[in-house]
């Protein structure tokens, strides 16, 4: 199962109305299970530096079916795979990655950048949870 367009726009949607309660001013990715873009959206004043951040956390999810901190566990100096963010183009290893499930099932990812990072956790945590609750 894929996500679909106006999947991914609910999404968004739920995504900025908690970066709206939060004020903060985000960029919002969603990617299909493939790893490409399927809606994103700049909010106003969102930092352009978190364009890119917003995506690769999203592929950085996608790339291993789990969220983004999880991957940075792997990322990190201690780690015997620290050399690991340099491949895939990049890999961004902190909150604001994750999944999004239909039916116990990925449909796609979501990135989110933009605020703090517990900031953009929530506000992809509010985005990726919309599908479930929807049912």
């Amino acid at each position: 199962m894929e996500i679909n367009l106006n999947e991914s726009r609910q999404v968004v949607q739920q995504a900025k109305a908690k970066a709206i309660q939060l004020n903060v001013n985000a960029n919002i990715a969603v990617l299909d299970t493939a790893g490409h873009l399927k809606s994103f959206e700049r909010m106003d004043d969102a930092f352009l530096g978190s364009i890119d951040i917003a995506v690769k956390k999203a592929k950085t999810a996608s790339l291993f079916r789990t969220s983004s901190a999880n991957v940075g566990e792997y990322l990190k100096p201690e780690a015997g795979t620290y050399g690991m963010s340099a491949t895939n183009d990049g890999l961004v290893g902190f909150a604001g990655g994750l999944p999004i499930l239909k039916d116990n099932e990925i449909i796609g990812y979501i990135g989110v950048s933009g605020g703090a990072v517990p900031e953009d956790l929530q506000i992809a945590t509010a985005g990726a949870e919309i599908l479930n609750q929807i049912q």
